[in-house]
This record gives C-alpha cells, sequence and structure tokens, in this order.
C-alpha cells in the first residue's frame, strides 16, 4: 500500500490521539496532549513535525521541534500493523532533515528504559545512549498527570 509523509498539522490531532491510545507502553500527559496542547506545540513548531499516510489512514506520527539550539522527537509512533516496513526511518529522516533546515545541529529524545522495542529502533537507527547524563523533571502543573496505556 502507498505511503505518504507530510506535515502534521492539527486537523491530524483525532487520528494521532487514537493512535497513540492504541499503542501498548505508550505515555501521554493530560494536558500535554491535549487538542490545545499539541496546537500550540504545532503553532511554535510549524514545519518539522511529521504524519505517515497509507490506505487515507495515519499510521505514524512524530512531534518534533526546537529550542533553537536542539531538536526534540516526542511521541514517535507507528500503528502496531505498519510495522517494519521502514515508516518510523522515513519519519524520523524527515523530522532530522526538517531541523537541519532551520539550522539545528543536534536531536535528542526520550524513551523509557523497559521499552525494548524503542530502544532497539534508536540503537539501530545509530542514535547513541547517553551514560553520561540524568533527566530531572519538575511539574509545573500538577495537573498535567501522565499515564501509560496498558
Amino acid at each position: 500500500m502507498k505511503k505518504e509523509l507530510r506535515l502534521m498539522t492539527i486537523n491530524d490531532y483525532d487520528e494521532i490521539y487514537a493512535l497513540w491510545r492504541s499503542i501498548k507502553g505508550f505515555s501521554m500527559r493530560s494536558m500535554d496532549d491535549t487538542r490545545e496542547g499539541v496546537a500550540a506545540y504545532l503553532a511554535r513548531n510549524p514545519h518539522t513535525s511529521v504524519v505517515c499516510e497509507s490506505g487515507g489512514q495515519i499510521v505514524g506520527s512524530i512531534l518534533c521541534g526546537h529550542d533553537g539550539r536542539r531538536g526534540y522527537l516526542y511521541h514517535v509512533s507507528v500503528a502496531n500493523n505498519a510495522r517494519r516496513q521502514g515508516i518510523g526511518k522515513e519519519m524520523v529522516d524527515f523530522c532530522l532533515k526538517a531541523l537541519k533546515e532551520e539550522g539545528i545541529t543536534k536531536a535528542s529524545l526520550l524513551t523509557f528504559t523497559h521499552n525494548q522495542v524503542g530502544n532497539a529502533f534508536w540503537g539501530s537507527m545509530g542514535w547513541t545512549k547517553c551514560d553520561n547524563l540524568f533527566l530531572y523533571e519538575l511539574a509545573l502543573n500538577p495537573d498535567n498527570i501522565m499515564t501509560i496505556n496498558e
């Protein structure tokens, strides 16, 4: 089936949210991942997030943006029935090209230590696990609750 990569827009929200909800172990935040939260992210990063469509449906997505120095990939997702077809790699390449076009020279992402599929994917893509860094997090709004799909 033909697949097409294109920039993500807020009109894609319902489909990407359903995709995120379908993936076991996928983590979402109660405020950041709302339609309003994603719309704000896309407004700040209008040229870097991507979706993959196949058969008229969104089968992959990445929220991608930058802070002017470093690019970040969030919510990298491919539908379970569309995996192992190169979609993830193509979307990552799309995002990295978009970041380079905006003058960004390095990119980072976060993945859970127990995410074996994700960690294997990033290793196969040549990304380096940083053992010399710690991630610290501070919730500025206690209502922004994280849930992980069962």
